[in-house]
């Protein structure tokens, strides 16, 4: 415009760094970390950031390099999260429950030039190594994160995590961004449907999506927060730089279970944590002896999978105030949120948790979210009942999938993020998944919602899991076939849980095969469904034509 200034000699490009600049100044002497009997503050988690940065510069790693990271939530993993972006490089956190092929094989994909490994996942970064080493593929630098409860030391072939830290210059000039669309981090999709892609975050996306972290869970300043969600996915969530951000204490897990996540509240008097709706299950049918009153309103946020109503309610009961948040991988997770009204609260708790169950609308990161008609891309009426695609498009979409053009073009198909999630739209604009495009089960002509079985299924007393996925049938195309797993000391027939959905459900709906088993999982909680289905297709079709 014509008499203003130009701007550009004092663009500086959006980056999560600054969160953890910031505040090593105004939240110096607060606690950052708390491992254990472990504690830093934030000017000493800063200042270790600094060295390592300098630390993995002395290697070699620069600008545009990946440093990849095998370890649970431990003072290591976050970090890294800032250590490896202040080095100039891009940080790739492996899935812990992979294993060394997978390793090796993403590795490879990703051209780790470092790769930070948890003592207790050691021998199977070294056999992905030896794996490696077959192809022809130069061997990532290994270094080892040992703790306080287990010493392992260094080798000449394996660097030791504060080892090479201790090498750091402390006065080491941080490398930022040239360009805030740089990638910061590459993330694999956790493979629930098909093999696992790269992923590649921006530093504009993580910055925007970890402010938009902090407006959904509604987070003041110096929050305590509990690491429950693994930094691994999706970076936490984001909820890595949404903790400096606000100044925060991260109190980290090696492992969760419902007694630890009890006795953290009690101990650090935890305000924040997170989770996908199988922890959030963990928690409710935890034994009365690891159940404790919570010091406080706890705040969770849940996702990765549509929450069943019945468990939210649970939640509710114990204390626990749960925000619903739904996205991808490939919206550095988190997307949406279920906004609650005031206006809902005189409603009966049934109802309130089928609303708190609804994925809810785009958070103030992501510029729009819609349901659409993938062929016609119109918008579809908010009648509550309509079934398109959730789609995305916003700066917390995915840059795209690494060296992989095709699948990054197919998935901005009509210039939105596809997310092969189906779903309504209420009237009030709000949003509700149905189910996973590939788990539609067509049954006689009708689409039955695994979800809606799903959550039927949950609400008898004696099941502790459940998940739905169509079985091959020659008379009807499909019927739906239940895997479930029962509460400890429970017992239920298949007859009485299909009699129990019947009742409950229109009869074309319910599920006529039971299987009890335990259900196959992600490392982020998300039942692996492909699994189930092929299990459901080797049984292949009922004998006989039975009345729906």
């Amino acid at each position: 415009m014509e008499g203003t200034l130009k701007c550009s000699a004092n663009y500086v490009p959006l980056t999560p760094i600054s969160f953890l600049e910031r505040s090593a100044i105004v939240y110096r002497d607060r606690v950052s970390i708390v491992y254990g009997n472990v504690k830093f503050t934030w000017r000493e988690t800063f200042e270790r950031c600094v060295k390592l940065a300098s630390a993995l510069n002395h290697l070699g790693i620069s600008r545009g390099d990946v440093v990849a990271a095998l370890a649970p939530n431990i003072p290591a993993m976050y970090e890294l999260h800032f250590a490896v972006p202040m080095a100039g490089a891009v940080l790739c956190t492996l899935n812990i429950r992979h294993d060394s092929a997978m390793v090796s094989a993403l590795l490879k994909h990703s051209e780790a030039k470092v790769i930070f490994i948890d003592y207790q996942f050691l021998d199977n970064a070294k056999e992905a190594l030896k794996i490696l080493s077959k192809k022809n593929t130069r061997l990532p630098h290994l270094v080892l994160i040992s703790d306080s409860y287990h010493s392992c030391p260094g080798t000449s072939e394996i660097l030791e995590y504060e080892s090479l830290l201790a090498t750091g210059r402390p006065d080491f000039p941080v490398i930022r961004p040239n360009d805030e669309f740089d990638p910061i981090s590459l993330n694999y999709t956790s493979g629930t449907t098909s093999s696992p892609k790269g992923v590649v975050y921006s530093h504009r996306g993580a910055y925007l999506n970890s402010l938009a972290a902090v407006l959904l869970n509604e987070m003041l300043s110096m929050p305590v927060y509990l690491w429950t969600v693994p930094m691994f996915h999706c970076n936490g969530w984001c909820l890595t730089w949404a903790v400096a951000a606000q100044g925060g204490t991260n109190v980290c897990l090696r492992s969760v279970t419902a007694k630890c996540i009890f006795d953290s509240i009690s101990r650090h008097h935890v305000t924040h944590m997170g989770g996908a709706p199988t922890v959030l299950n963990m928690i409710i049918n935890a034994p009365v002896s690891e159940k404790m009153s919570l010091p406080g309103k706890v705040s969770v946020m849940t996702g990765g999978a549509p929450p069943p109503s019945h468990v939210l309610f649970k939640m509710e009961e114990l204390g626990f105030n749960v925000t619903h948040s739904y996205g991808l991988t490939e919206t550095y997770g988190p997307g949406t949120v279920c906004t609650w009204k005031p206006e809902w609260n005189s409603l009966p708790p049934d109802e309130r948790a089928k609303i708190k169950a609804r994925q809810g609308l785009h958070h103030l990161g992501m510029e729009e979210i819609d349901i659409m008609d993938p062929v016609t891309m119109k918008s579809v009426p908010a009648d509550a009942k309509t079934i398109g695609e959730v789609m995305f498009r916003g700066n917390t979409v995915m840059n795209g999938y690494l060296k992989d053009v095709k699948a990054t073009k197919d998935a901005f198909k009509g210039g939105w993020l596809q997310s092969g999630d189906l779903g309504i739209k209420h009237p009030d604009g709000y949003i509700e998944l149905k189910d996973r495009s590939k788990d539609i089960i067509i049954s006689g002509g009708e689409n039955i919602s695994t979800i809606e079985v799903e959550s039927v299924i949950f609400t008898h007393p004696a099941i502790f899991e459940a998940a739905v996925v169509g079985r091959p049938d020659d008379y009807w195309g499909e019927t739906p076939c239940a895997f479930v797993k029962l509460k400890d000391g429970c017992n239920a027939s298949e007859d009485e849980i299909i009699k129990y959905c019947r009742d409950r459900l229109p009869h074309y709906m319910a599920p006529r095969t039971v299987v009890f088993e335990d259900l196959p999982k992600t490392s982020t909680g998300k039942t692996q469904k492909y699994v189930l289905r092929q299990k459901a297709r080797a049984m292949g079709s009922l004998s006989r034509k039975s009345k729906l």
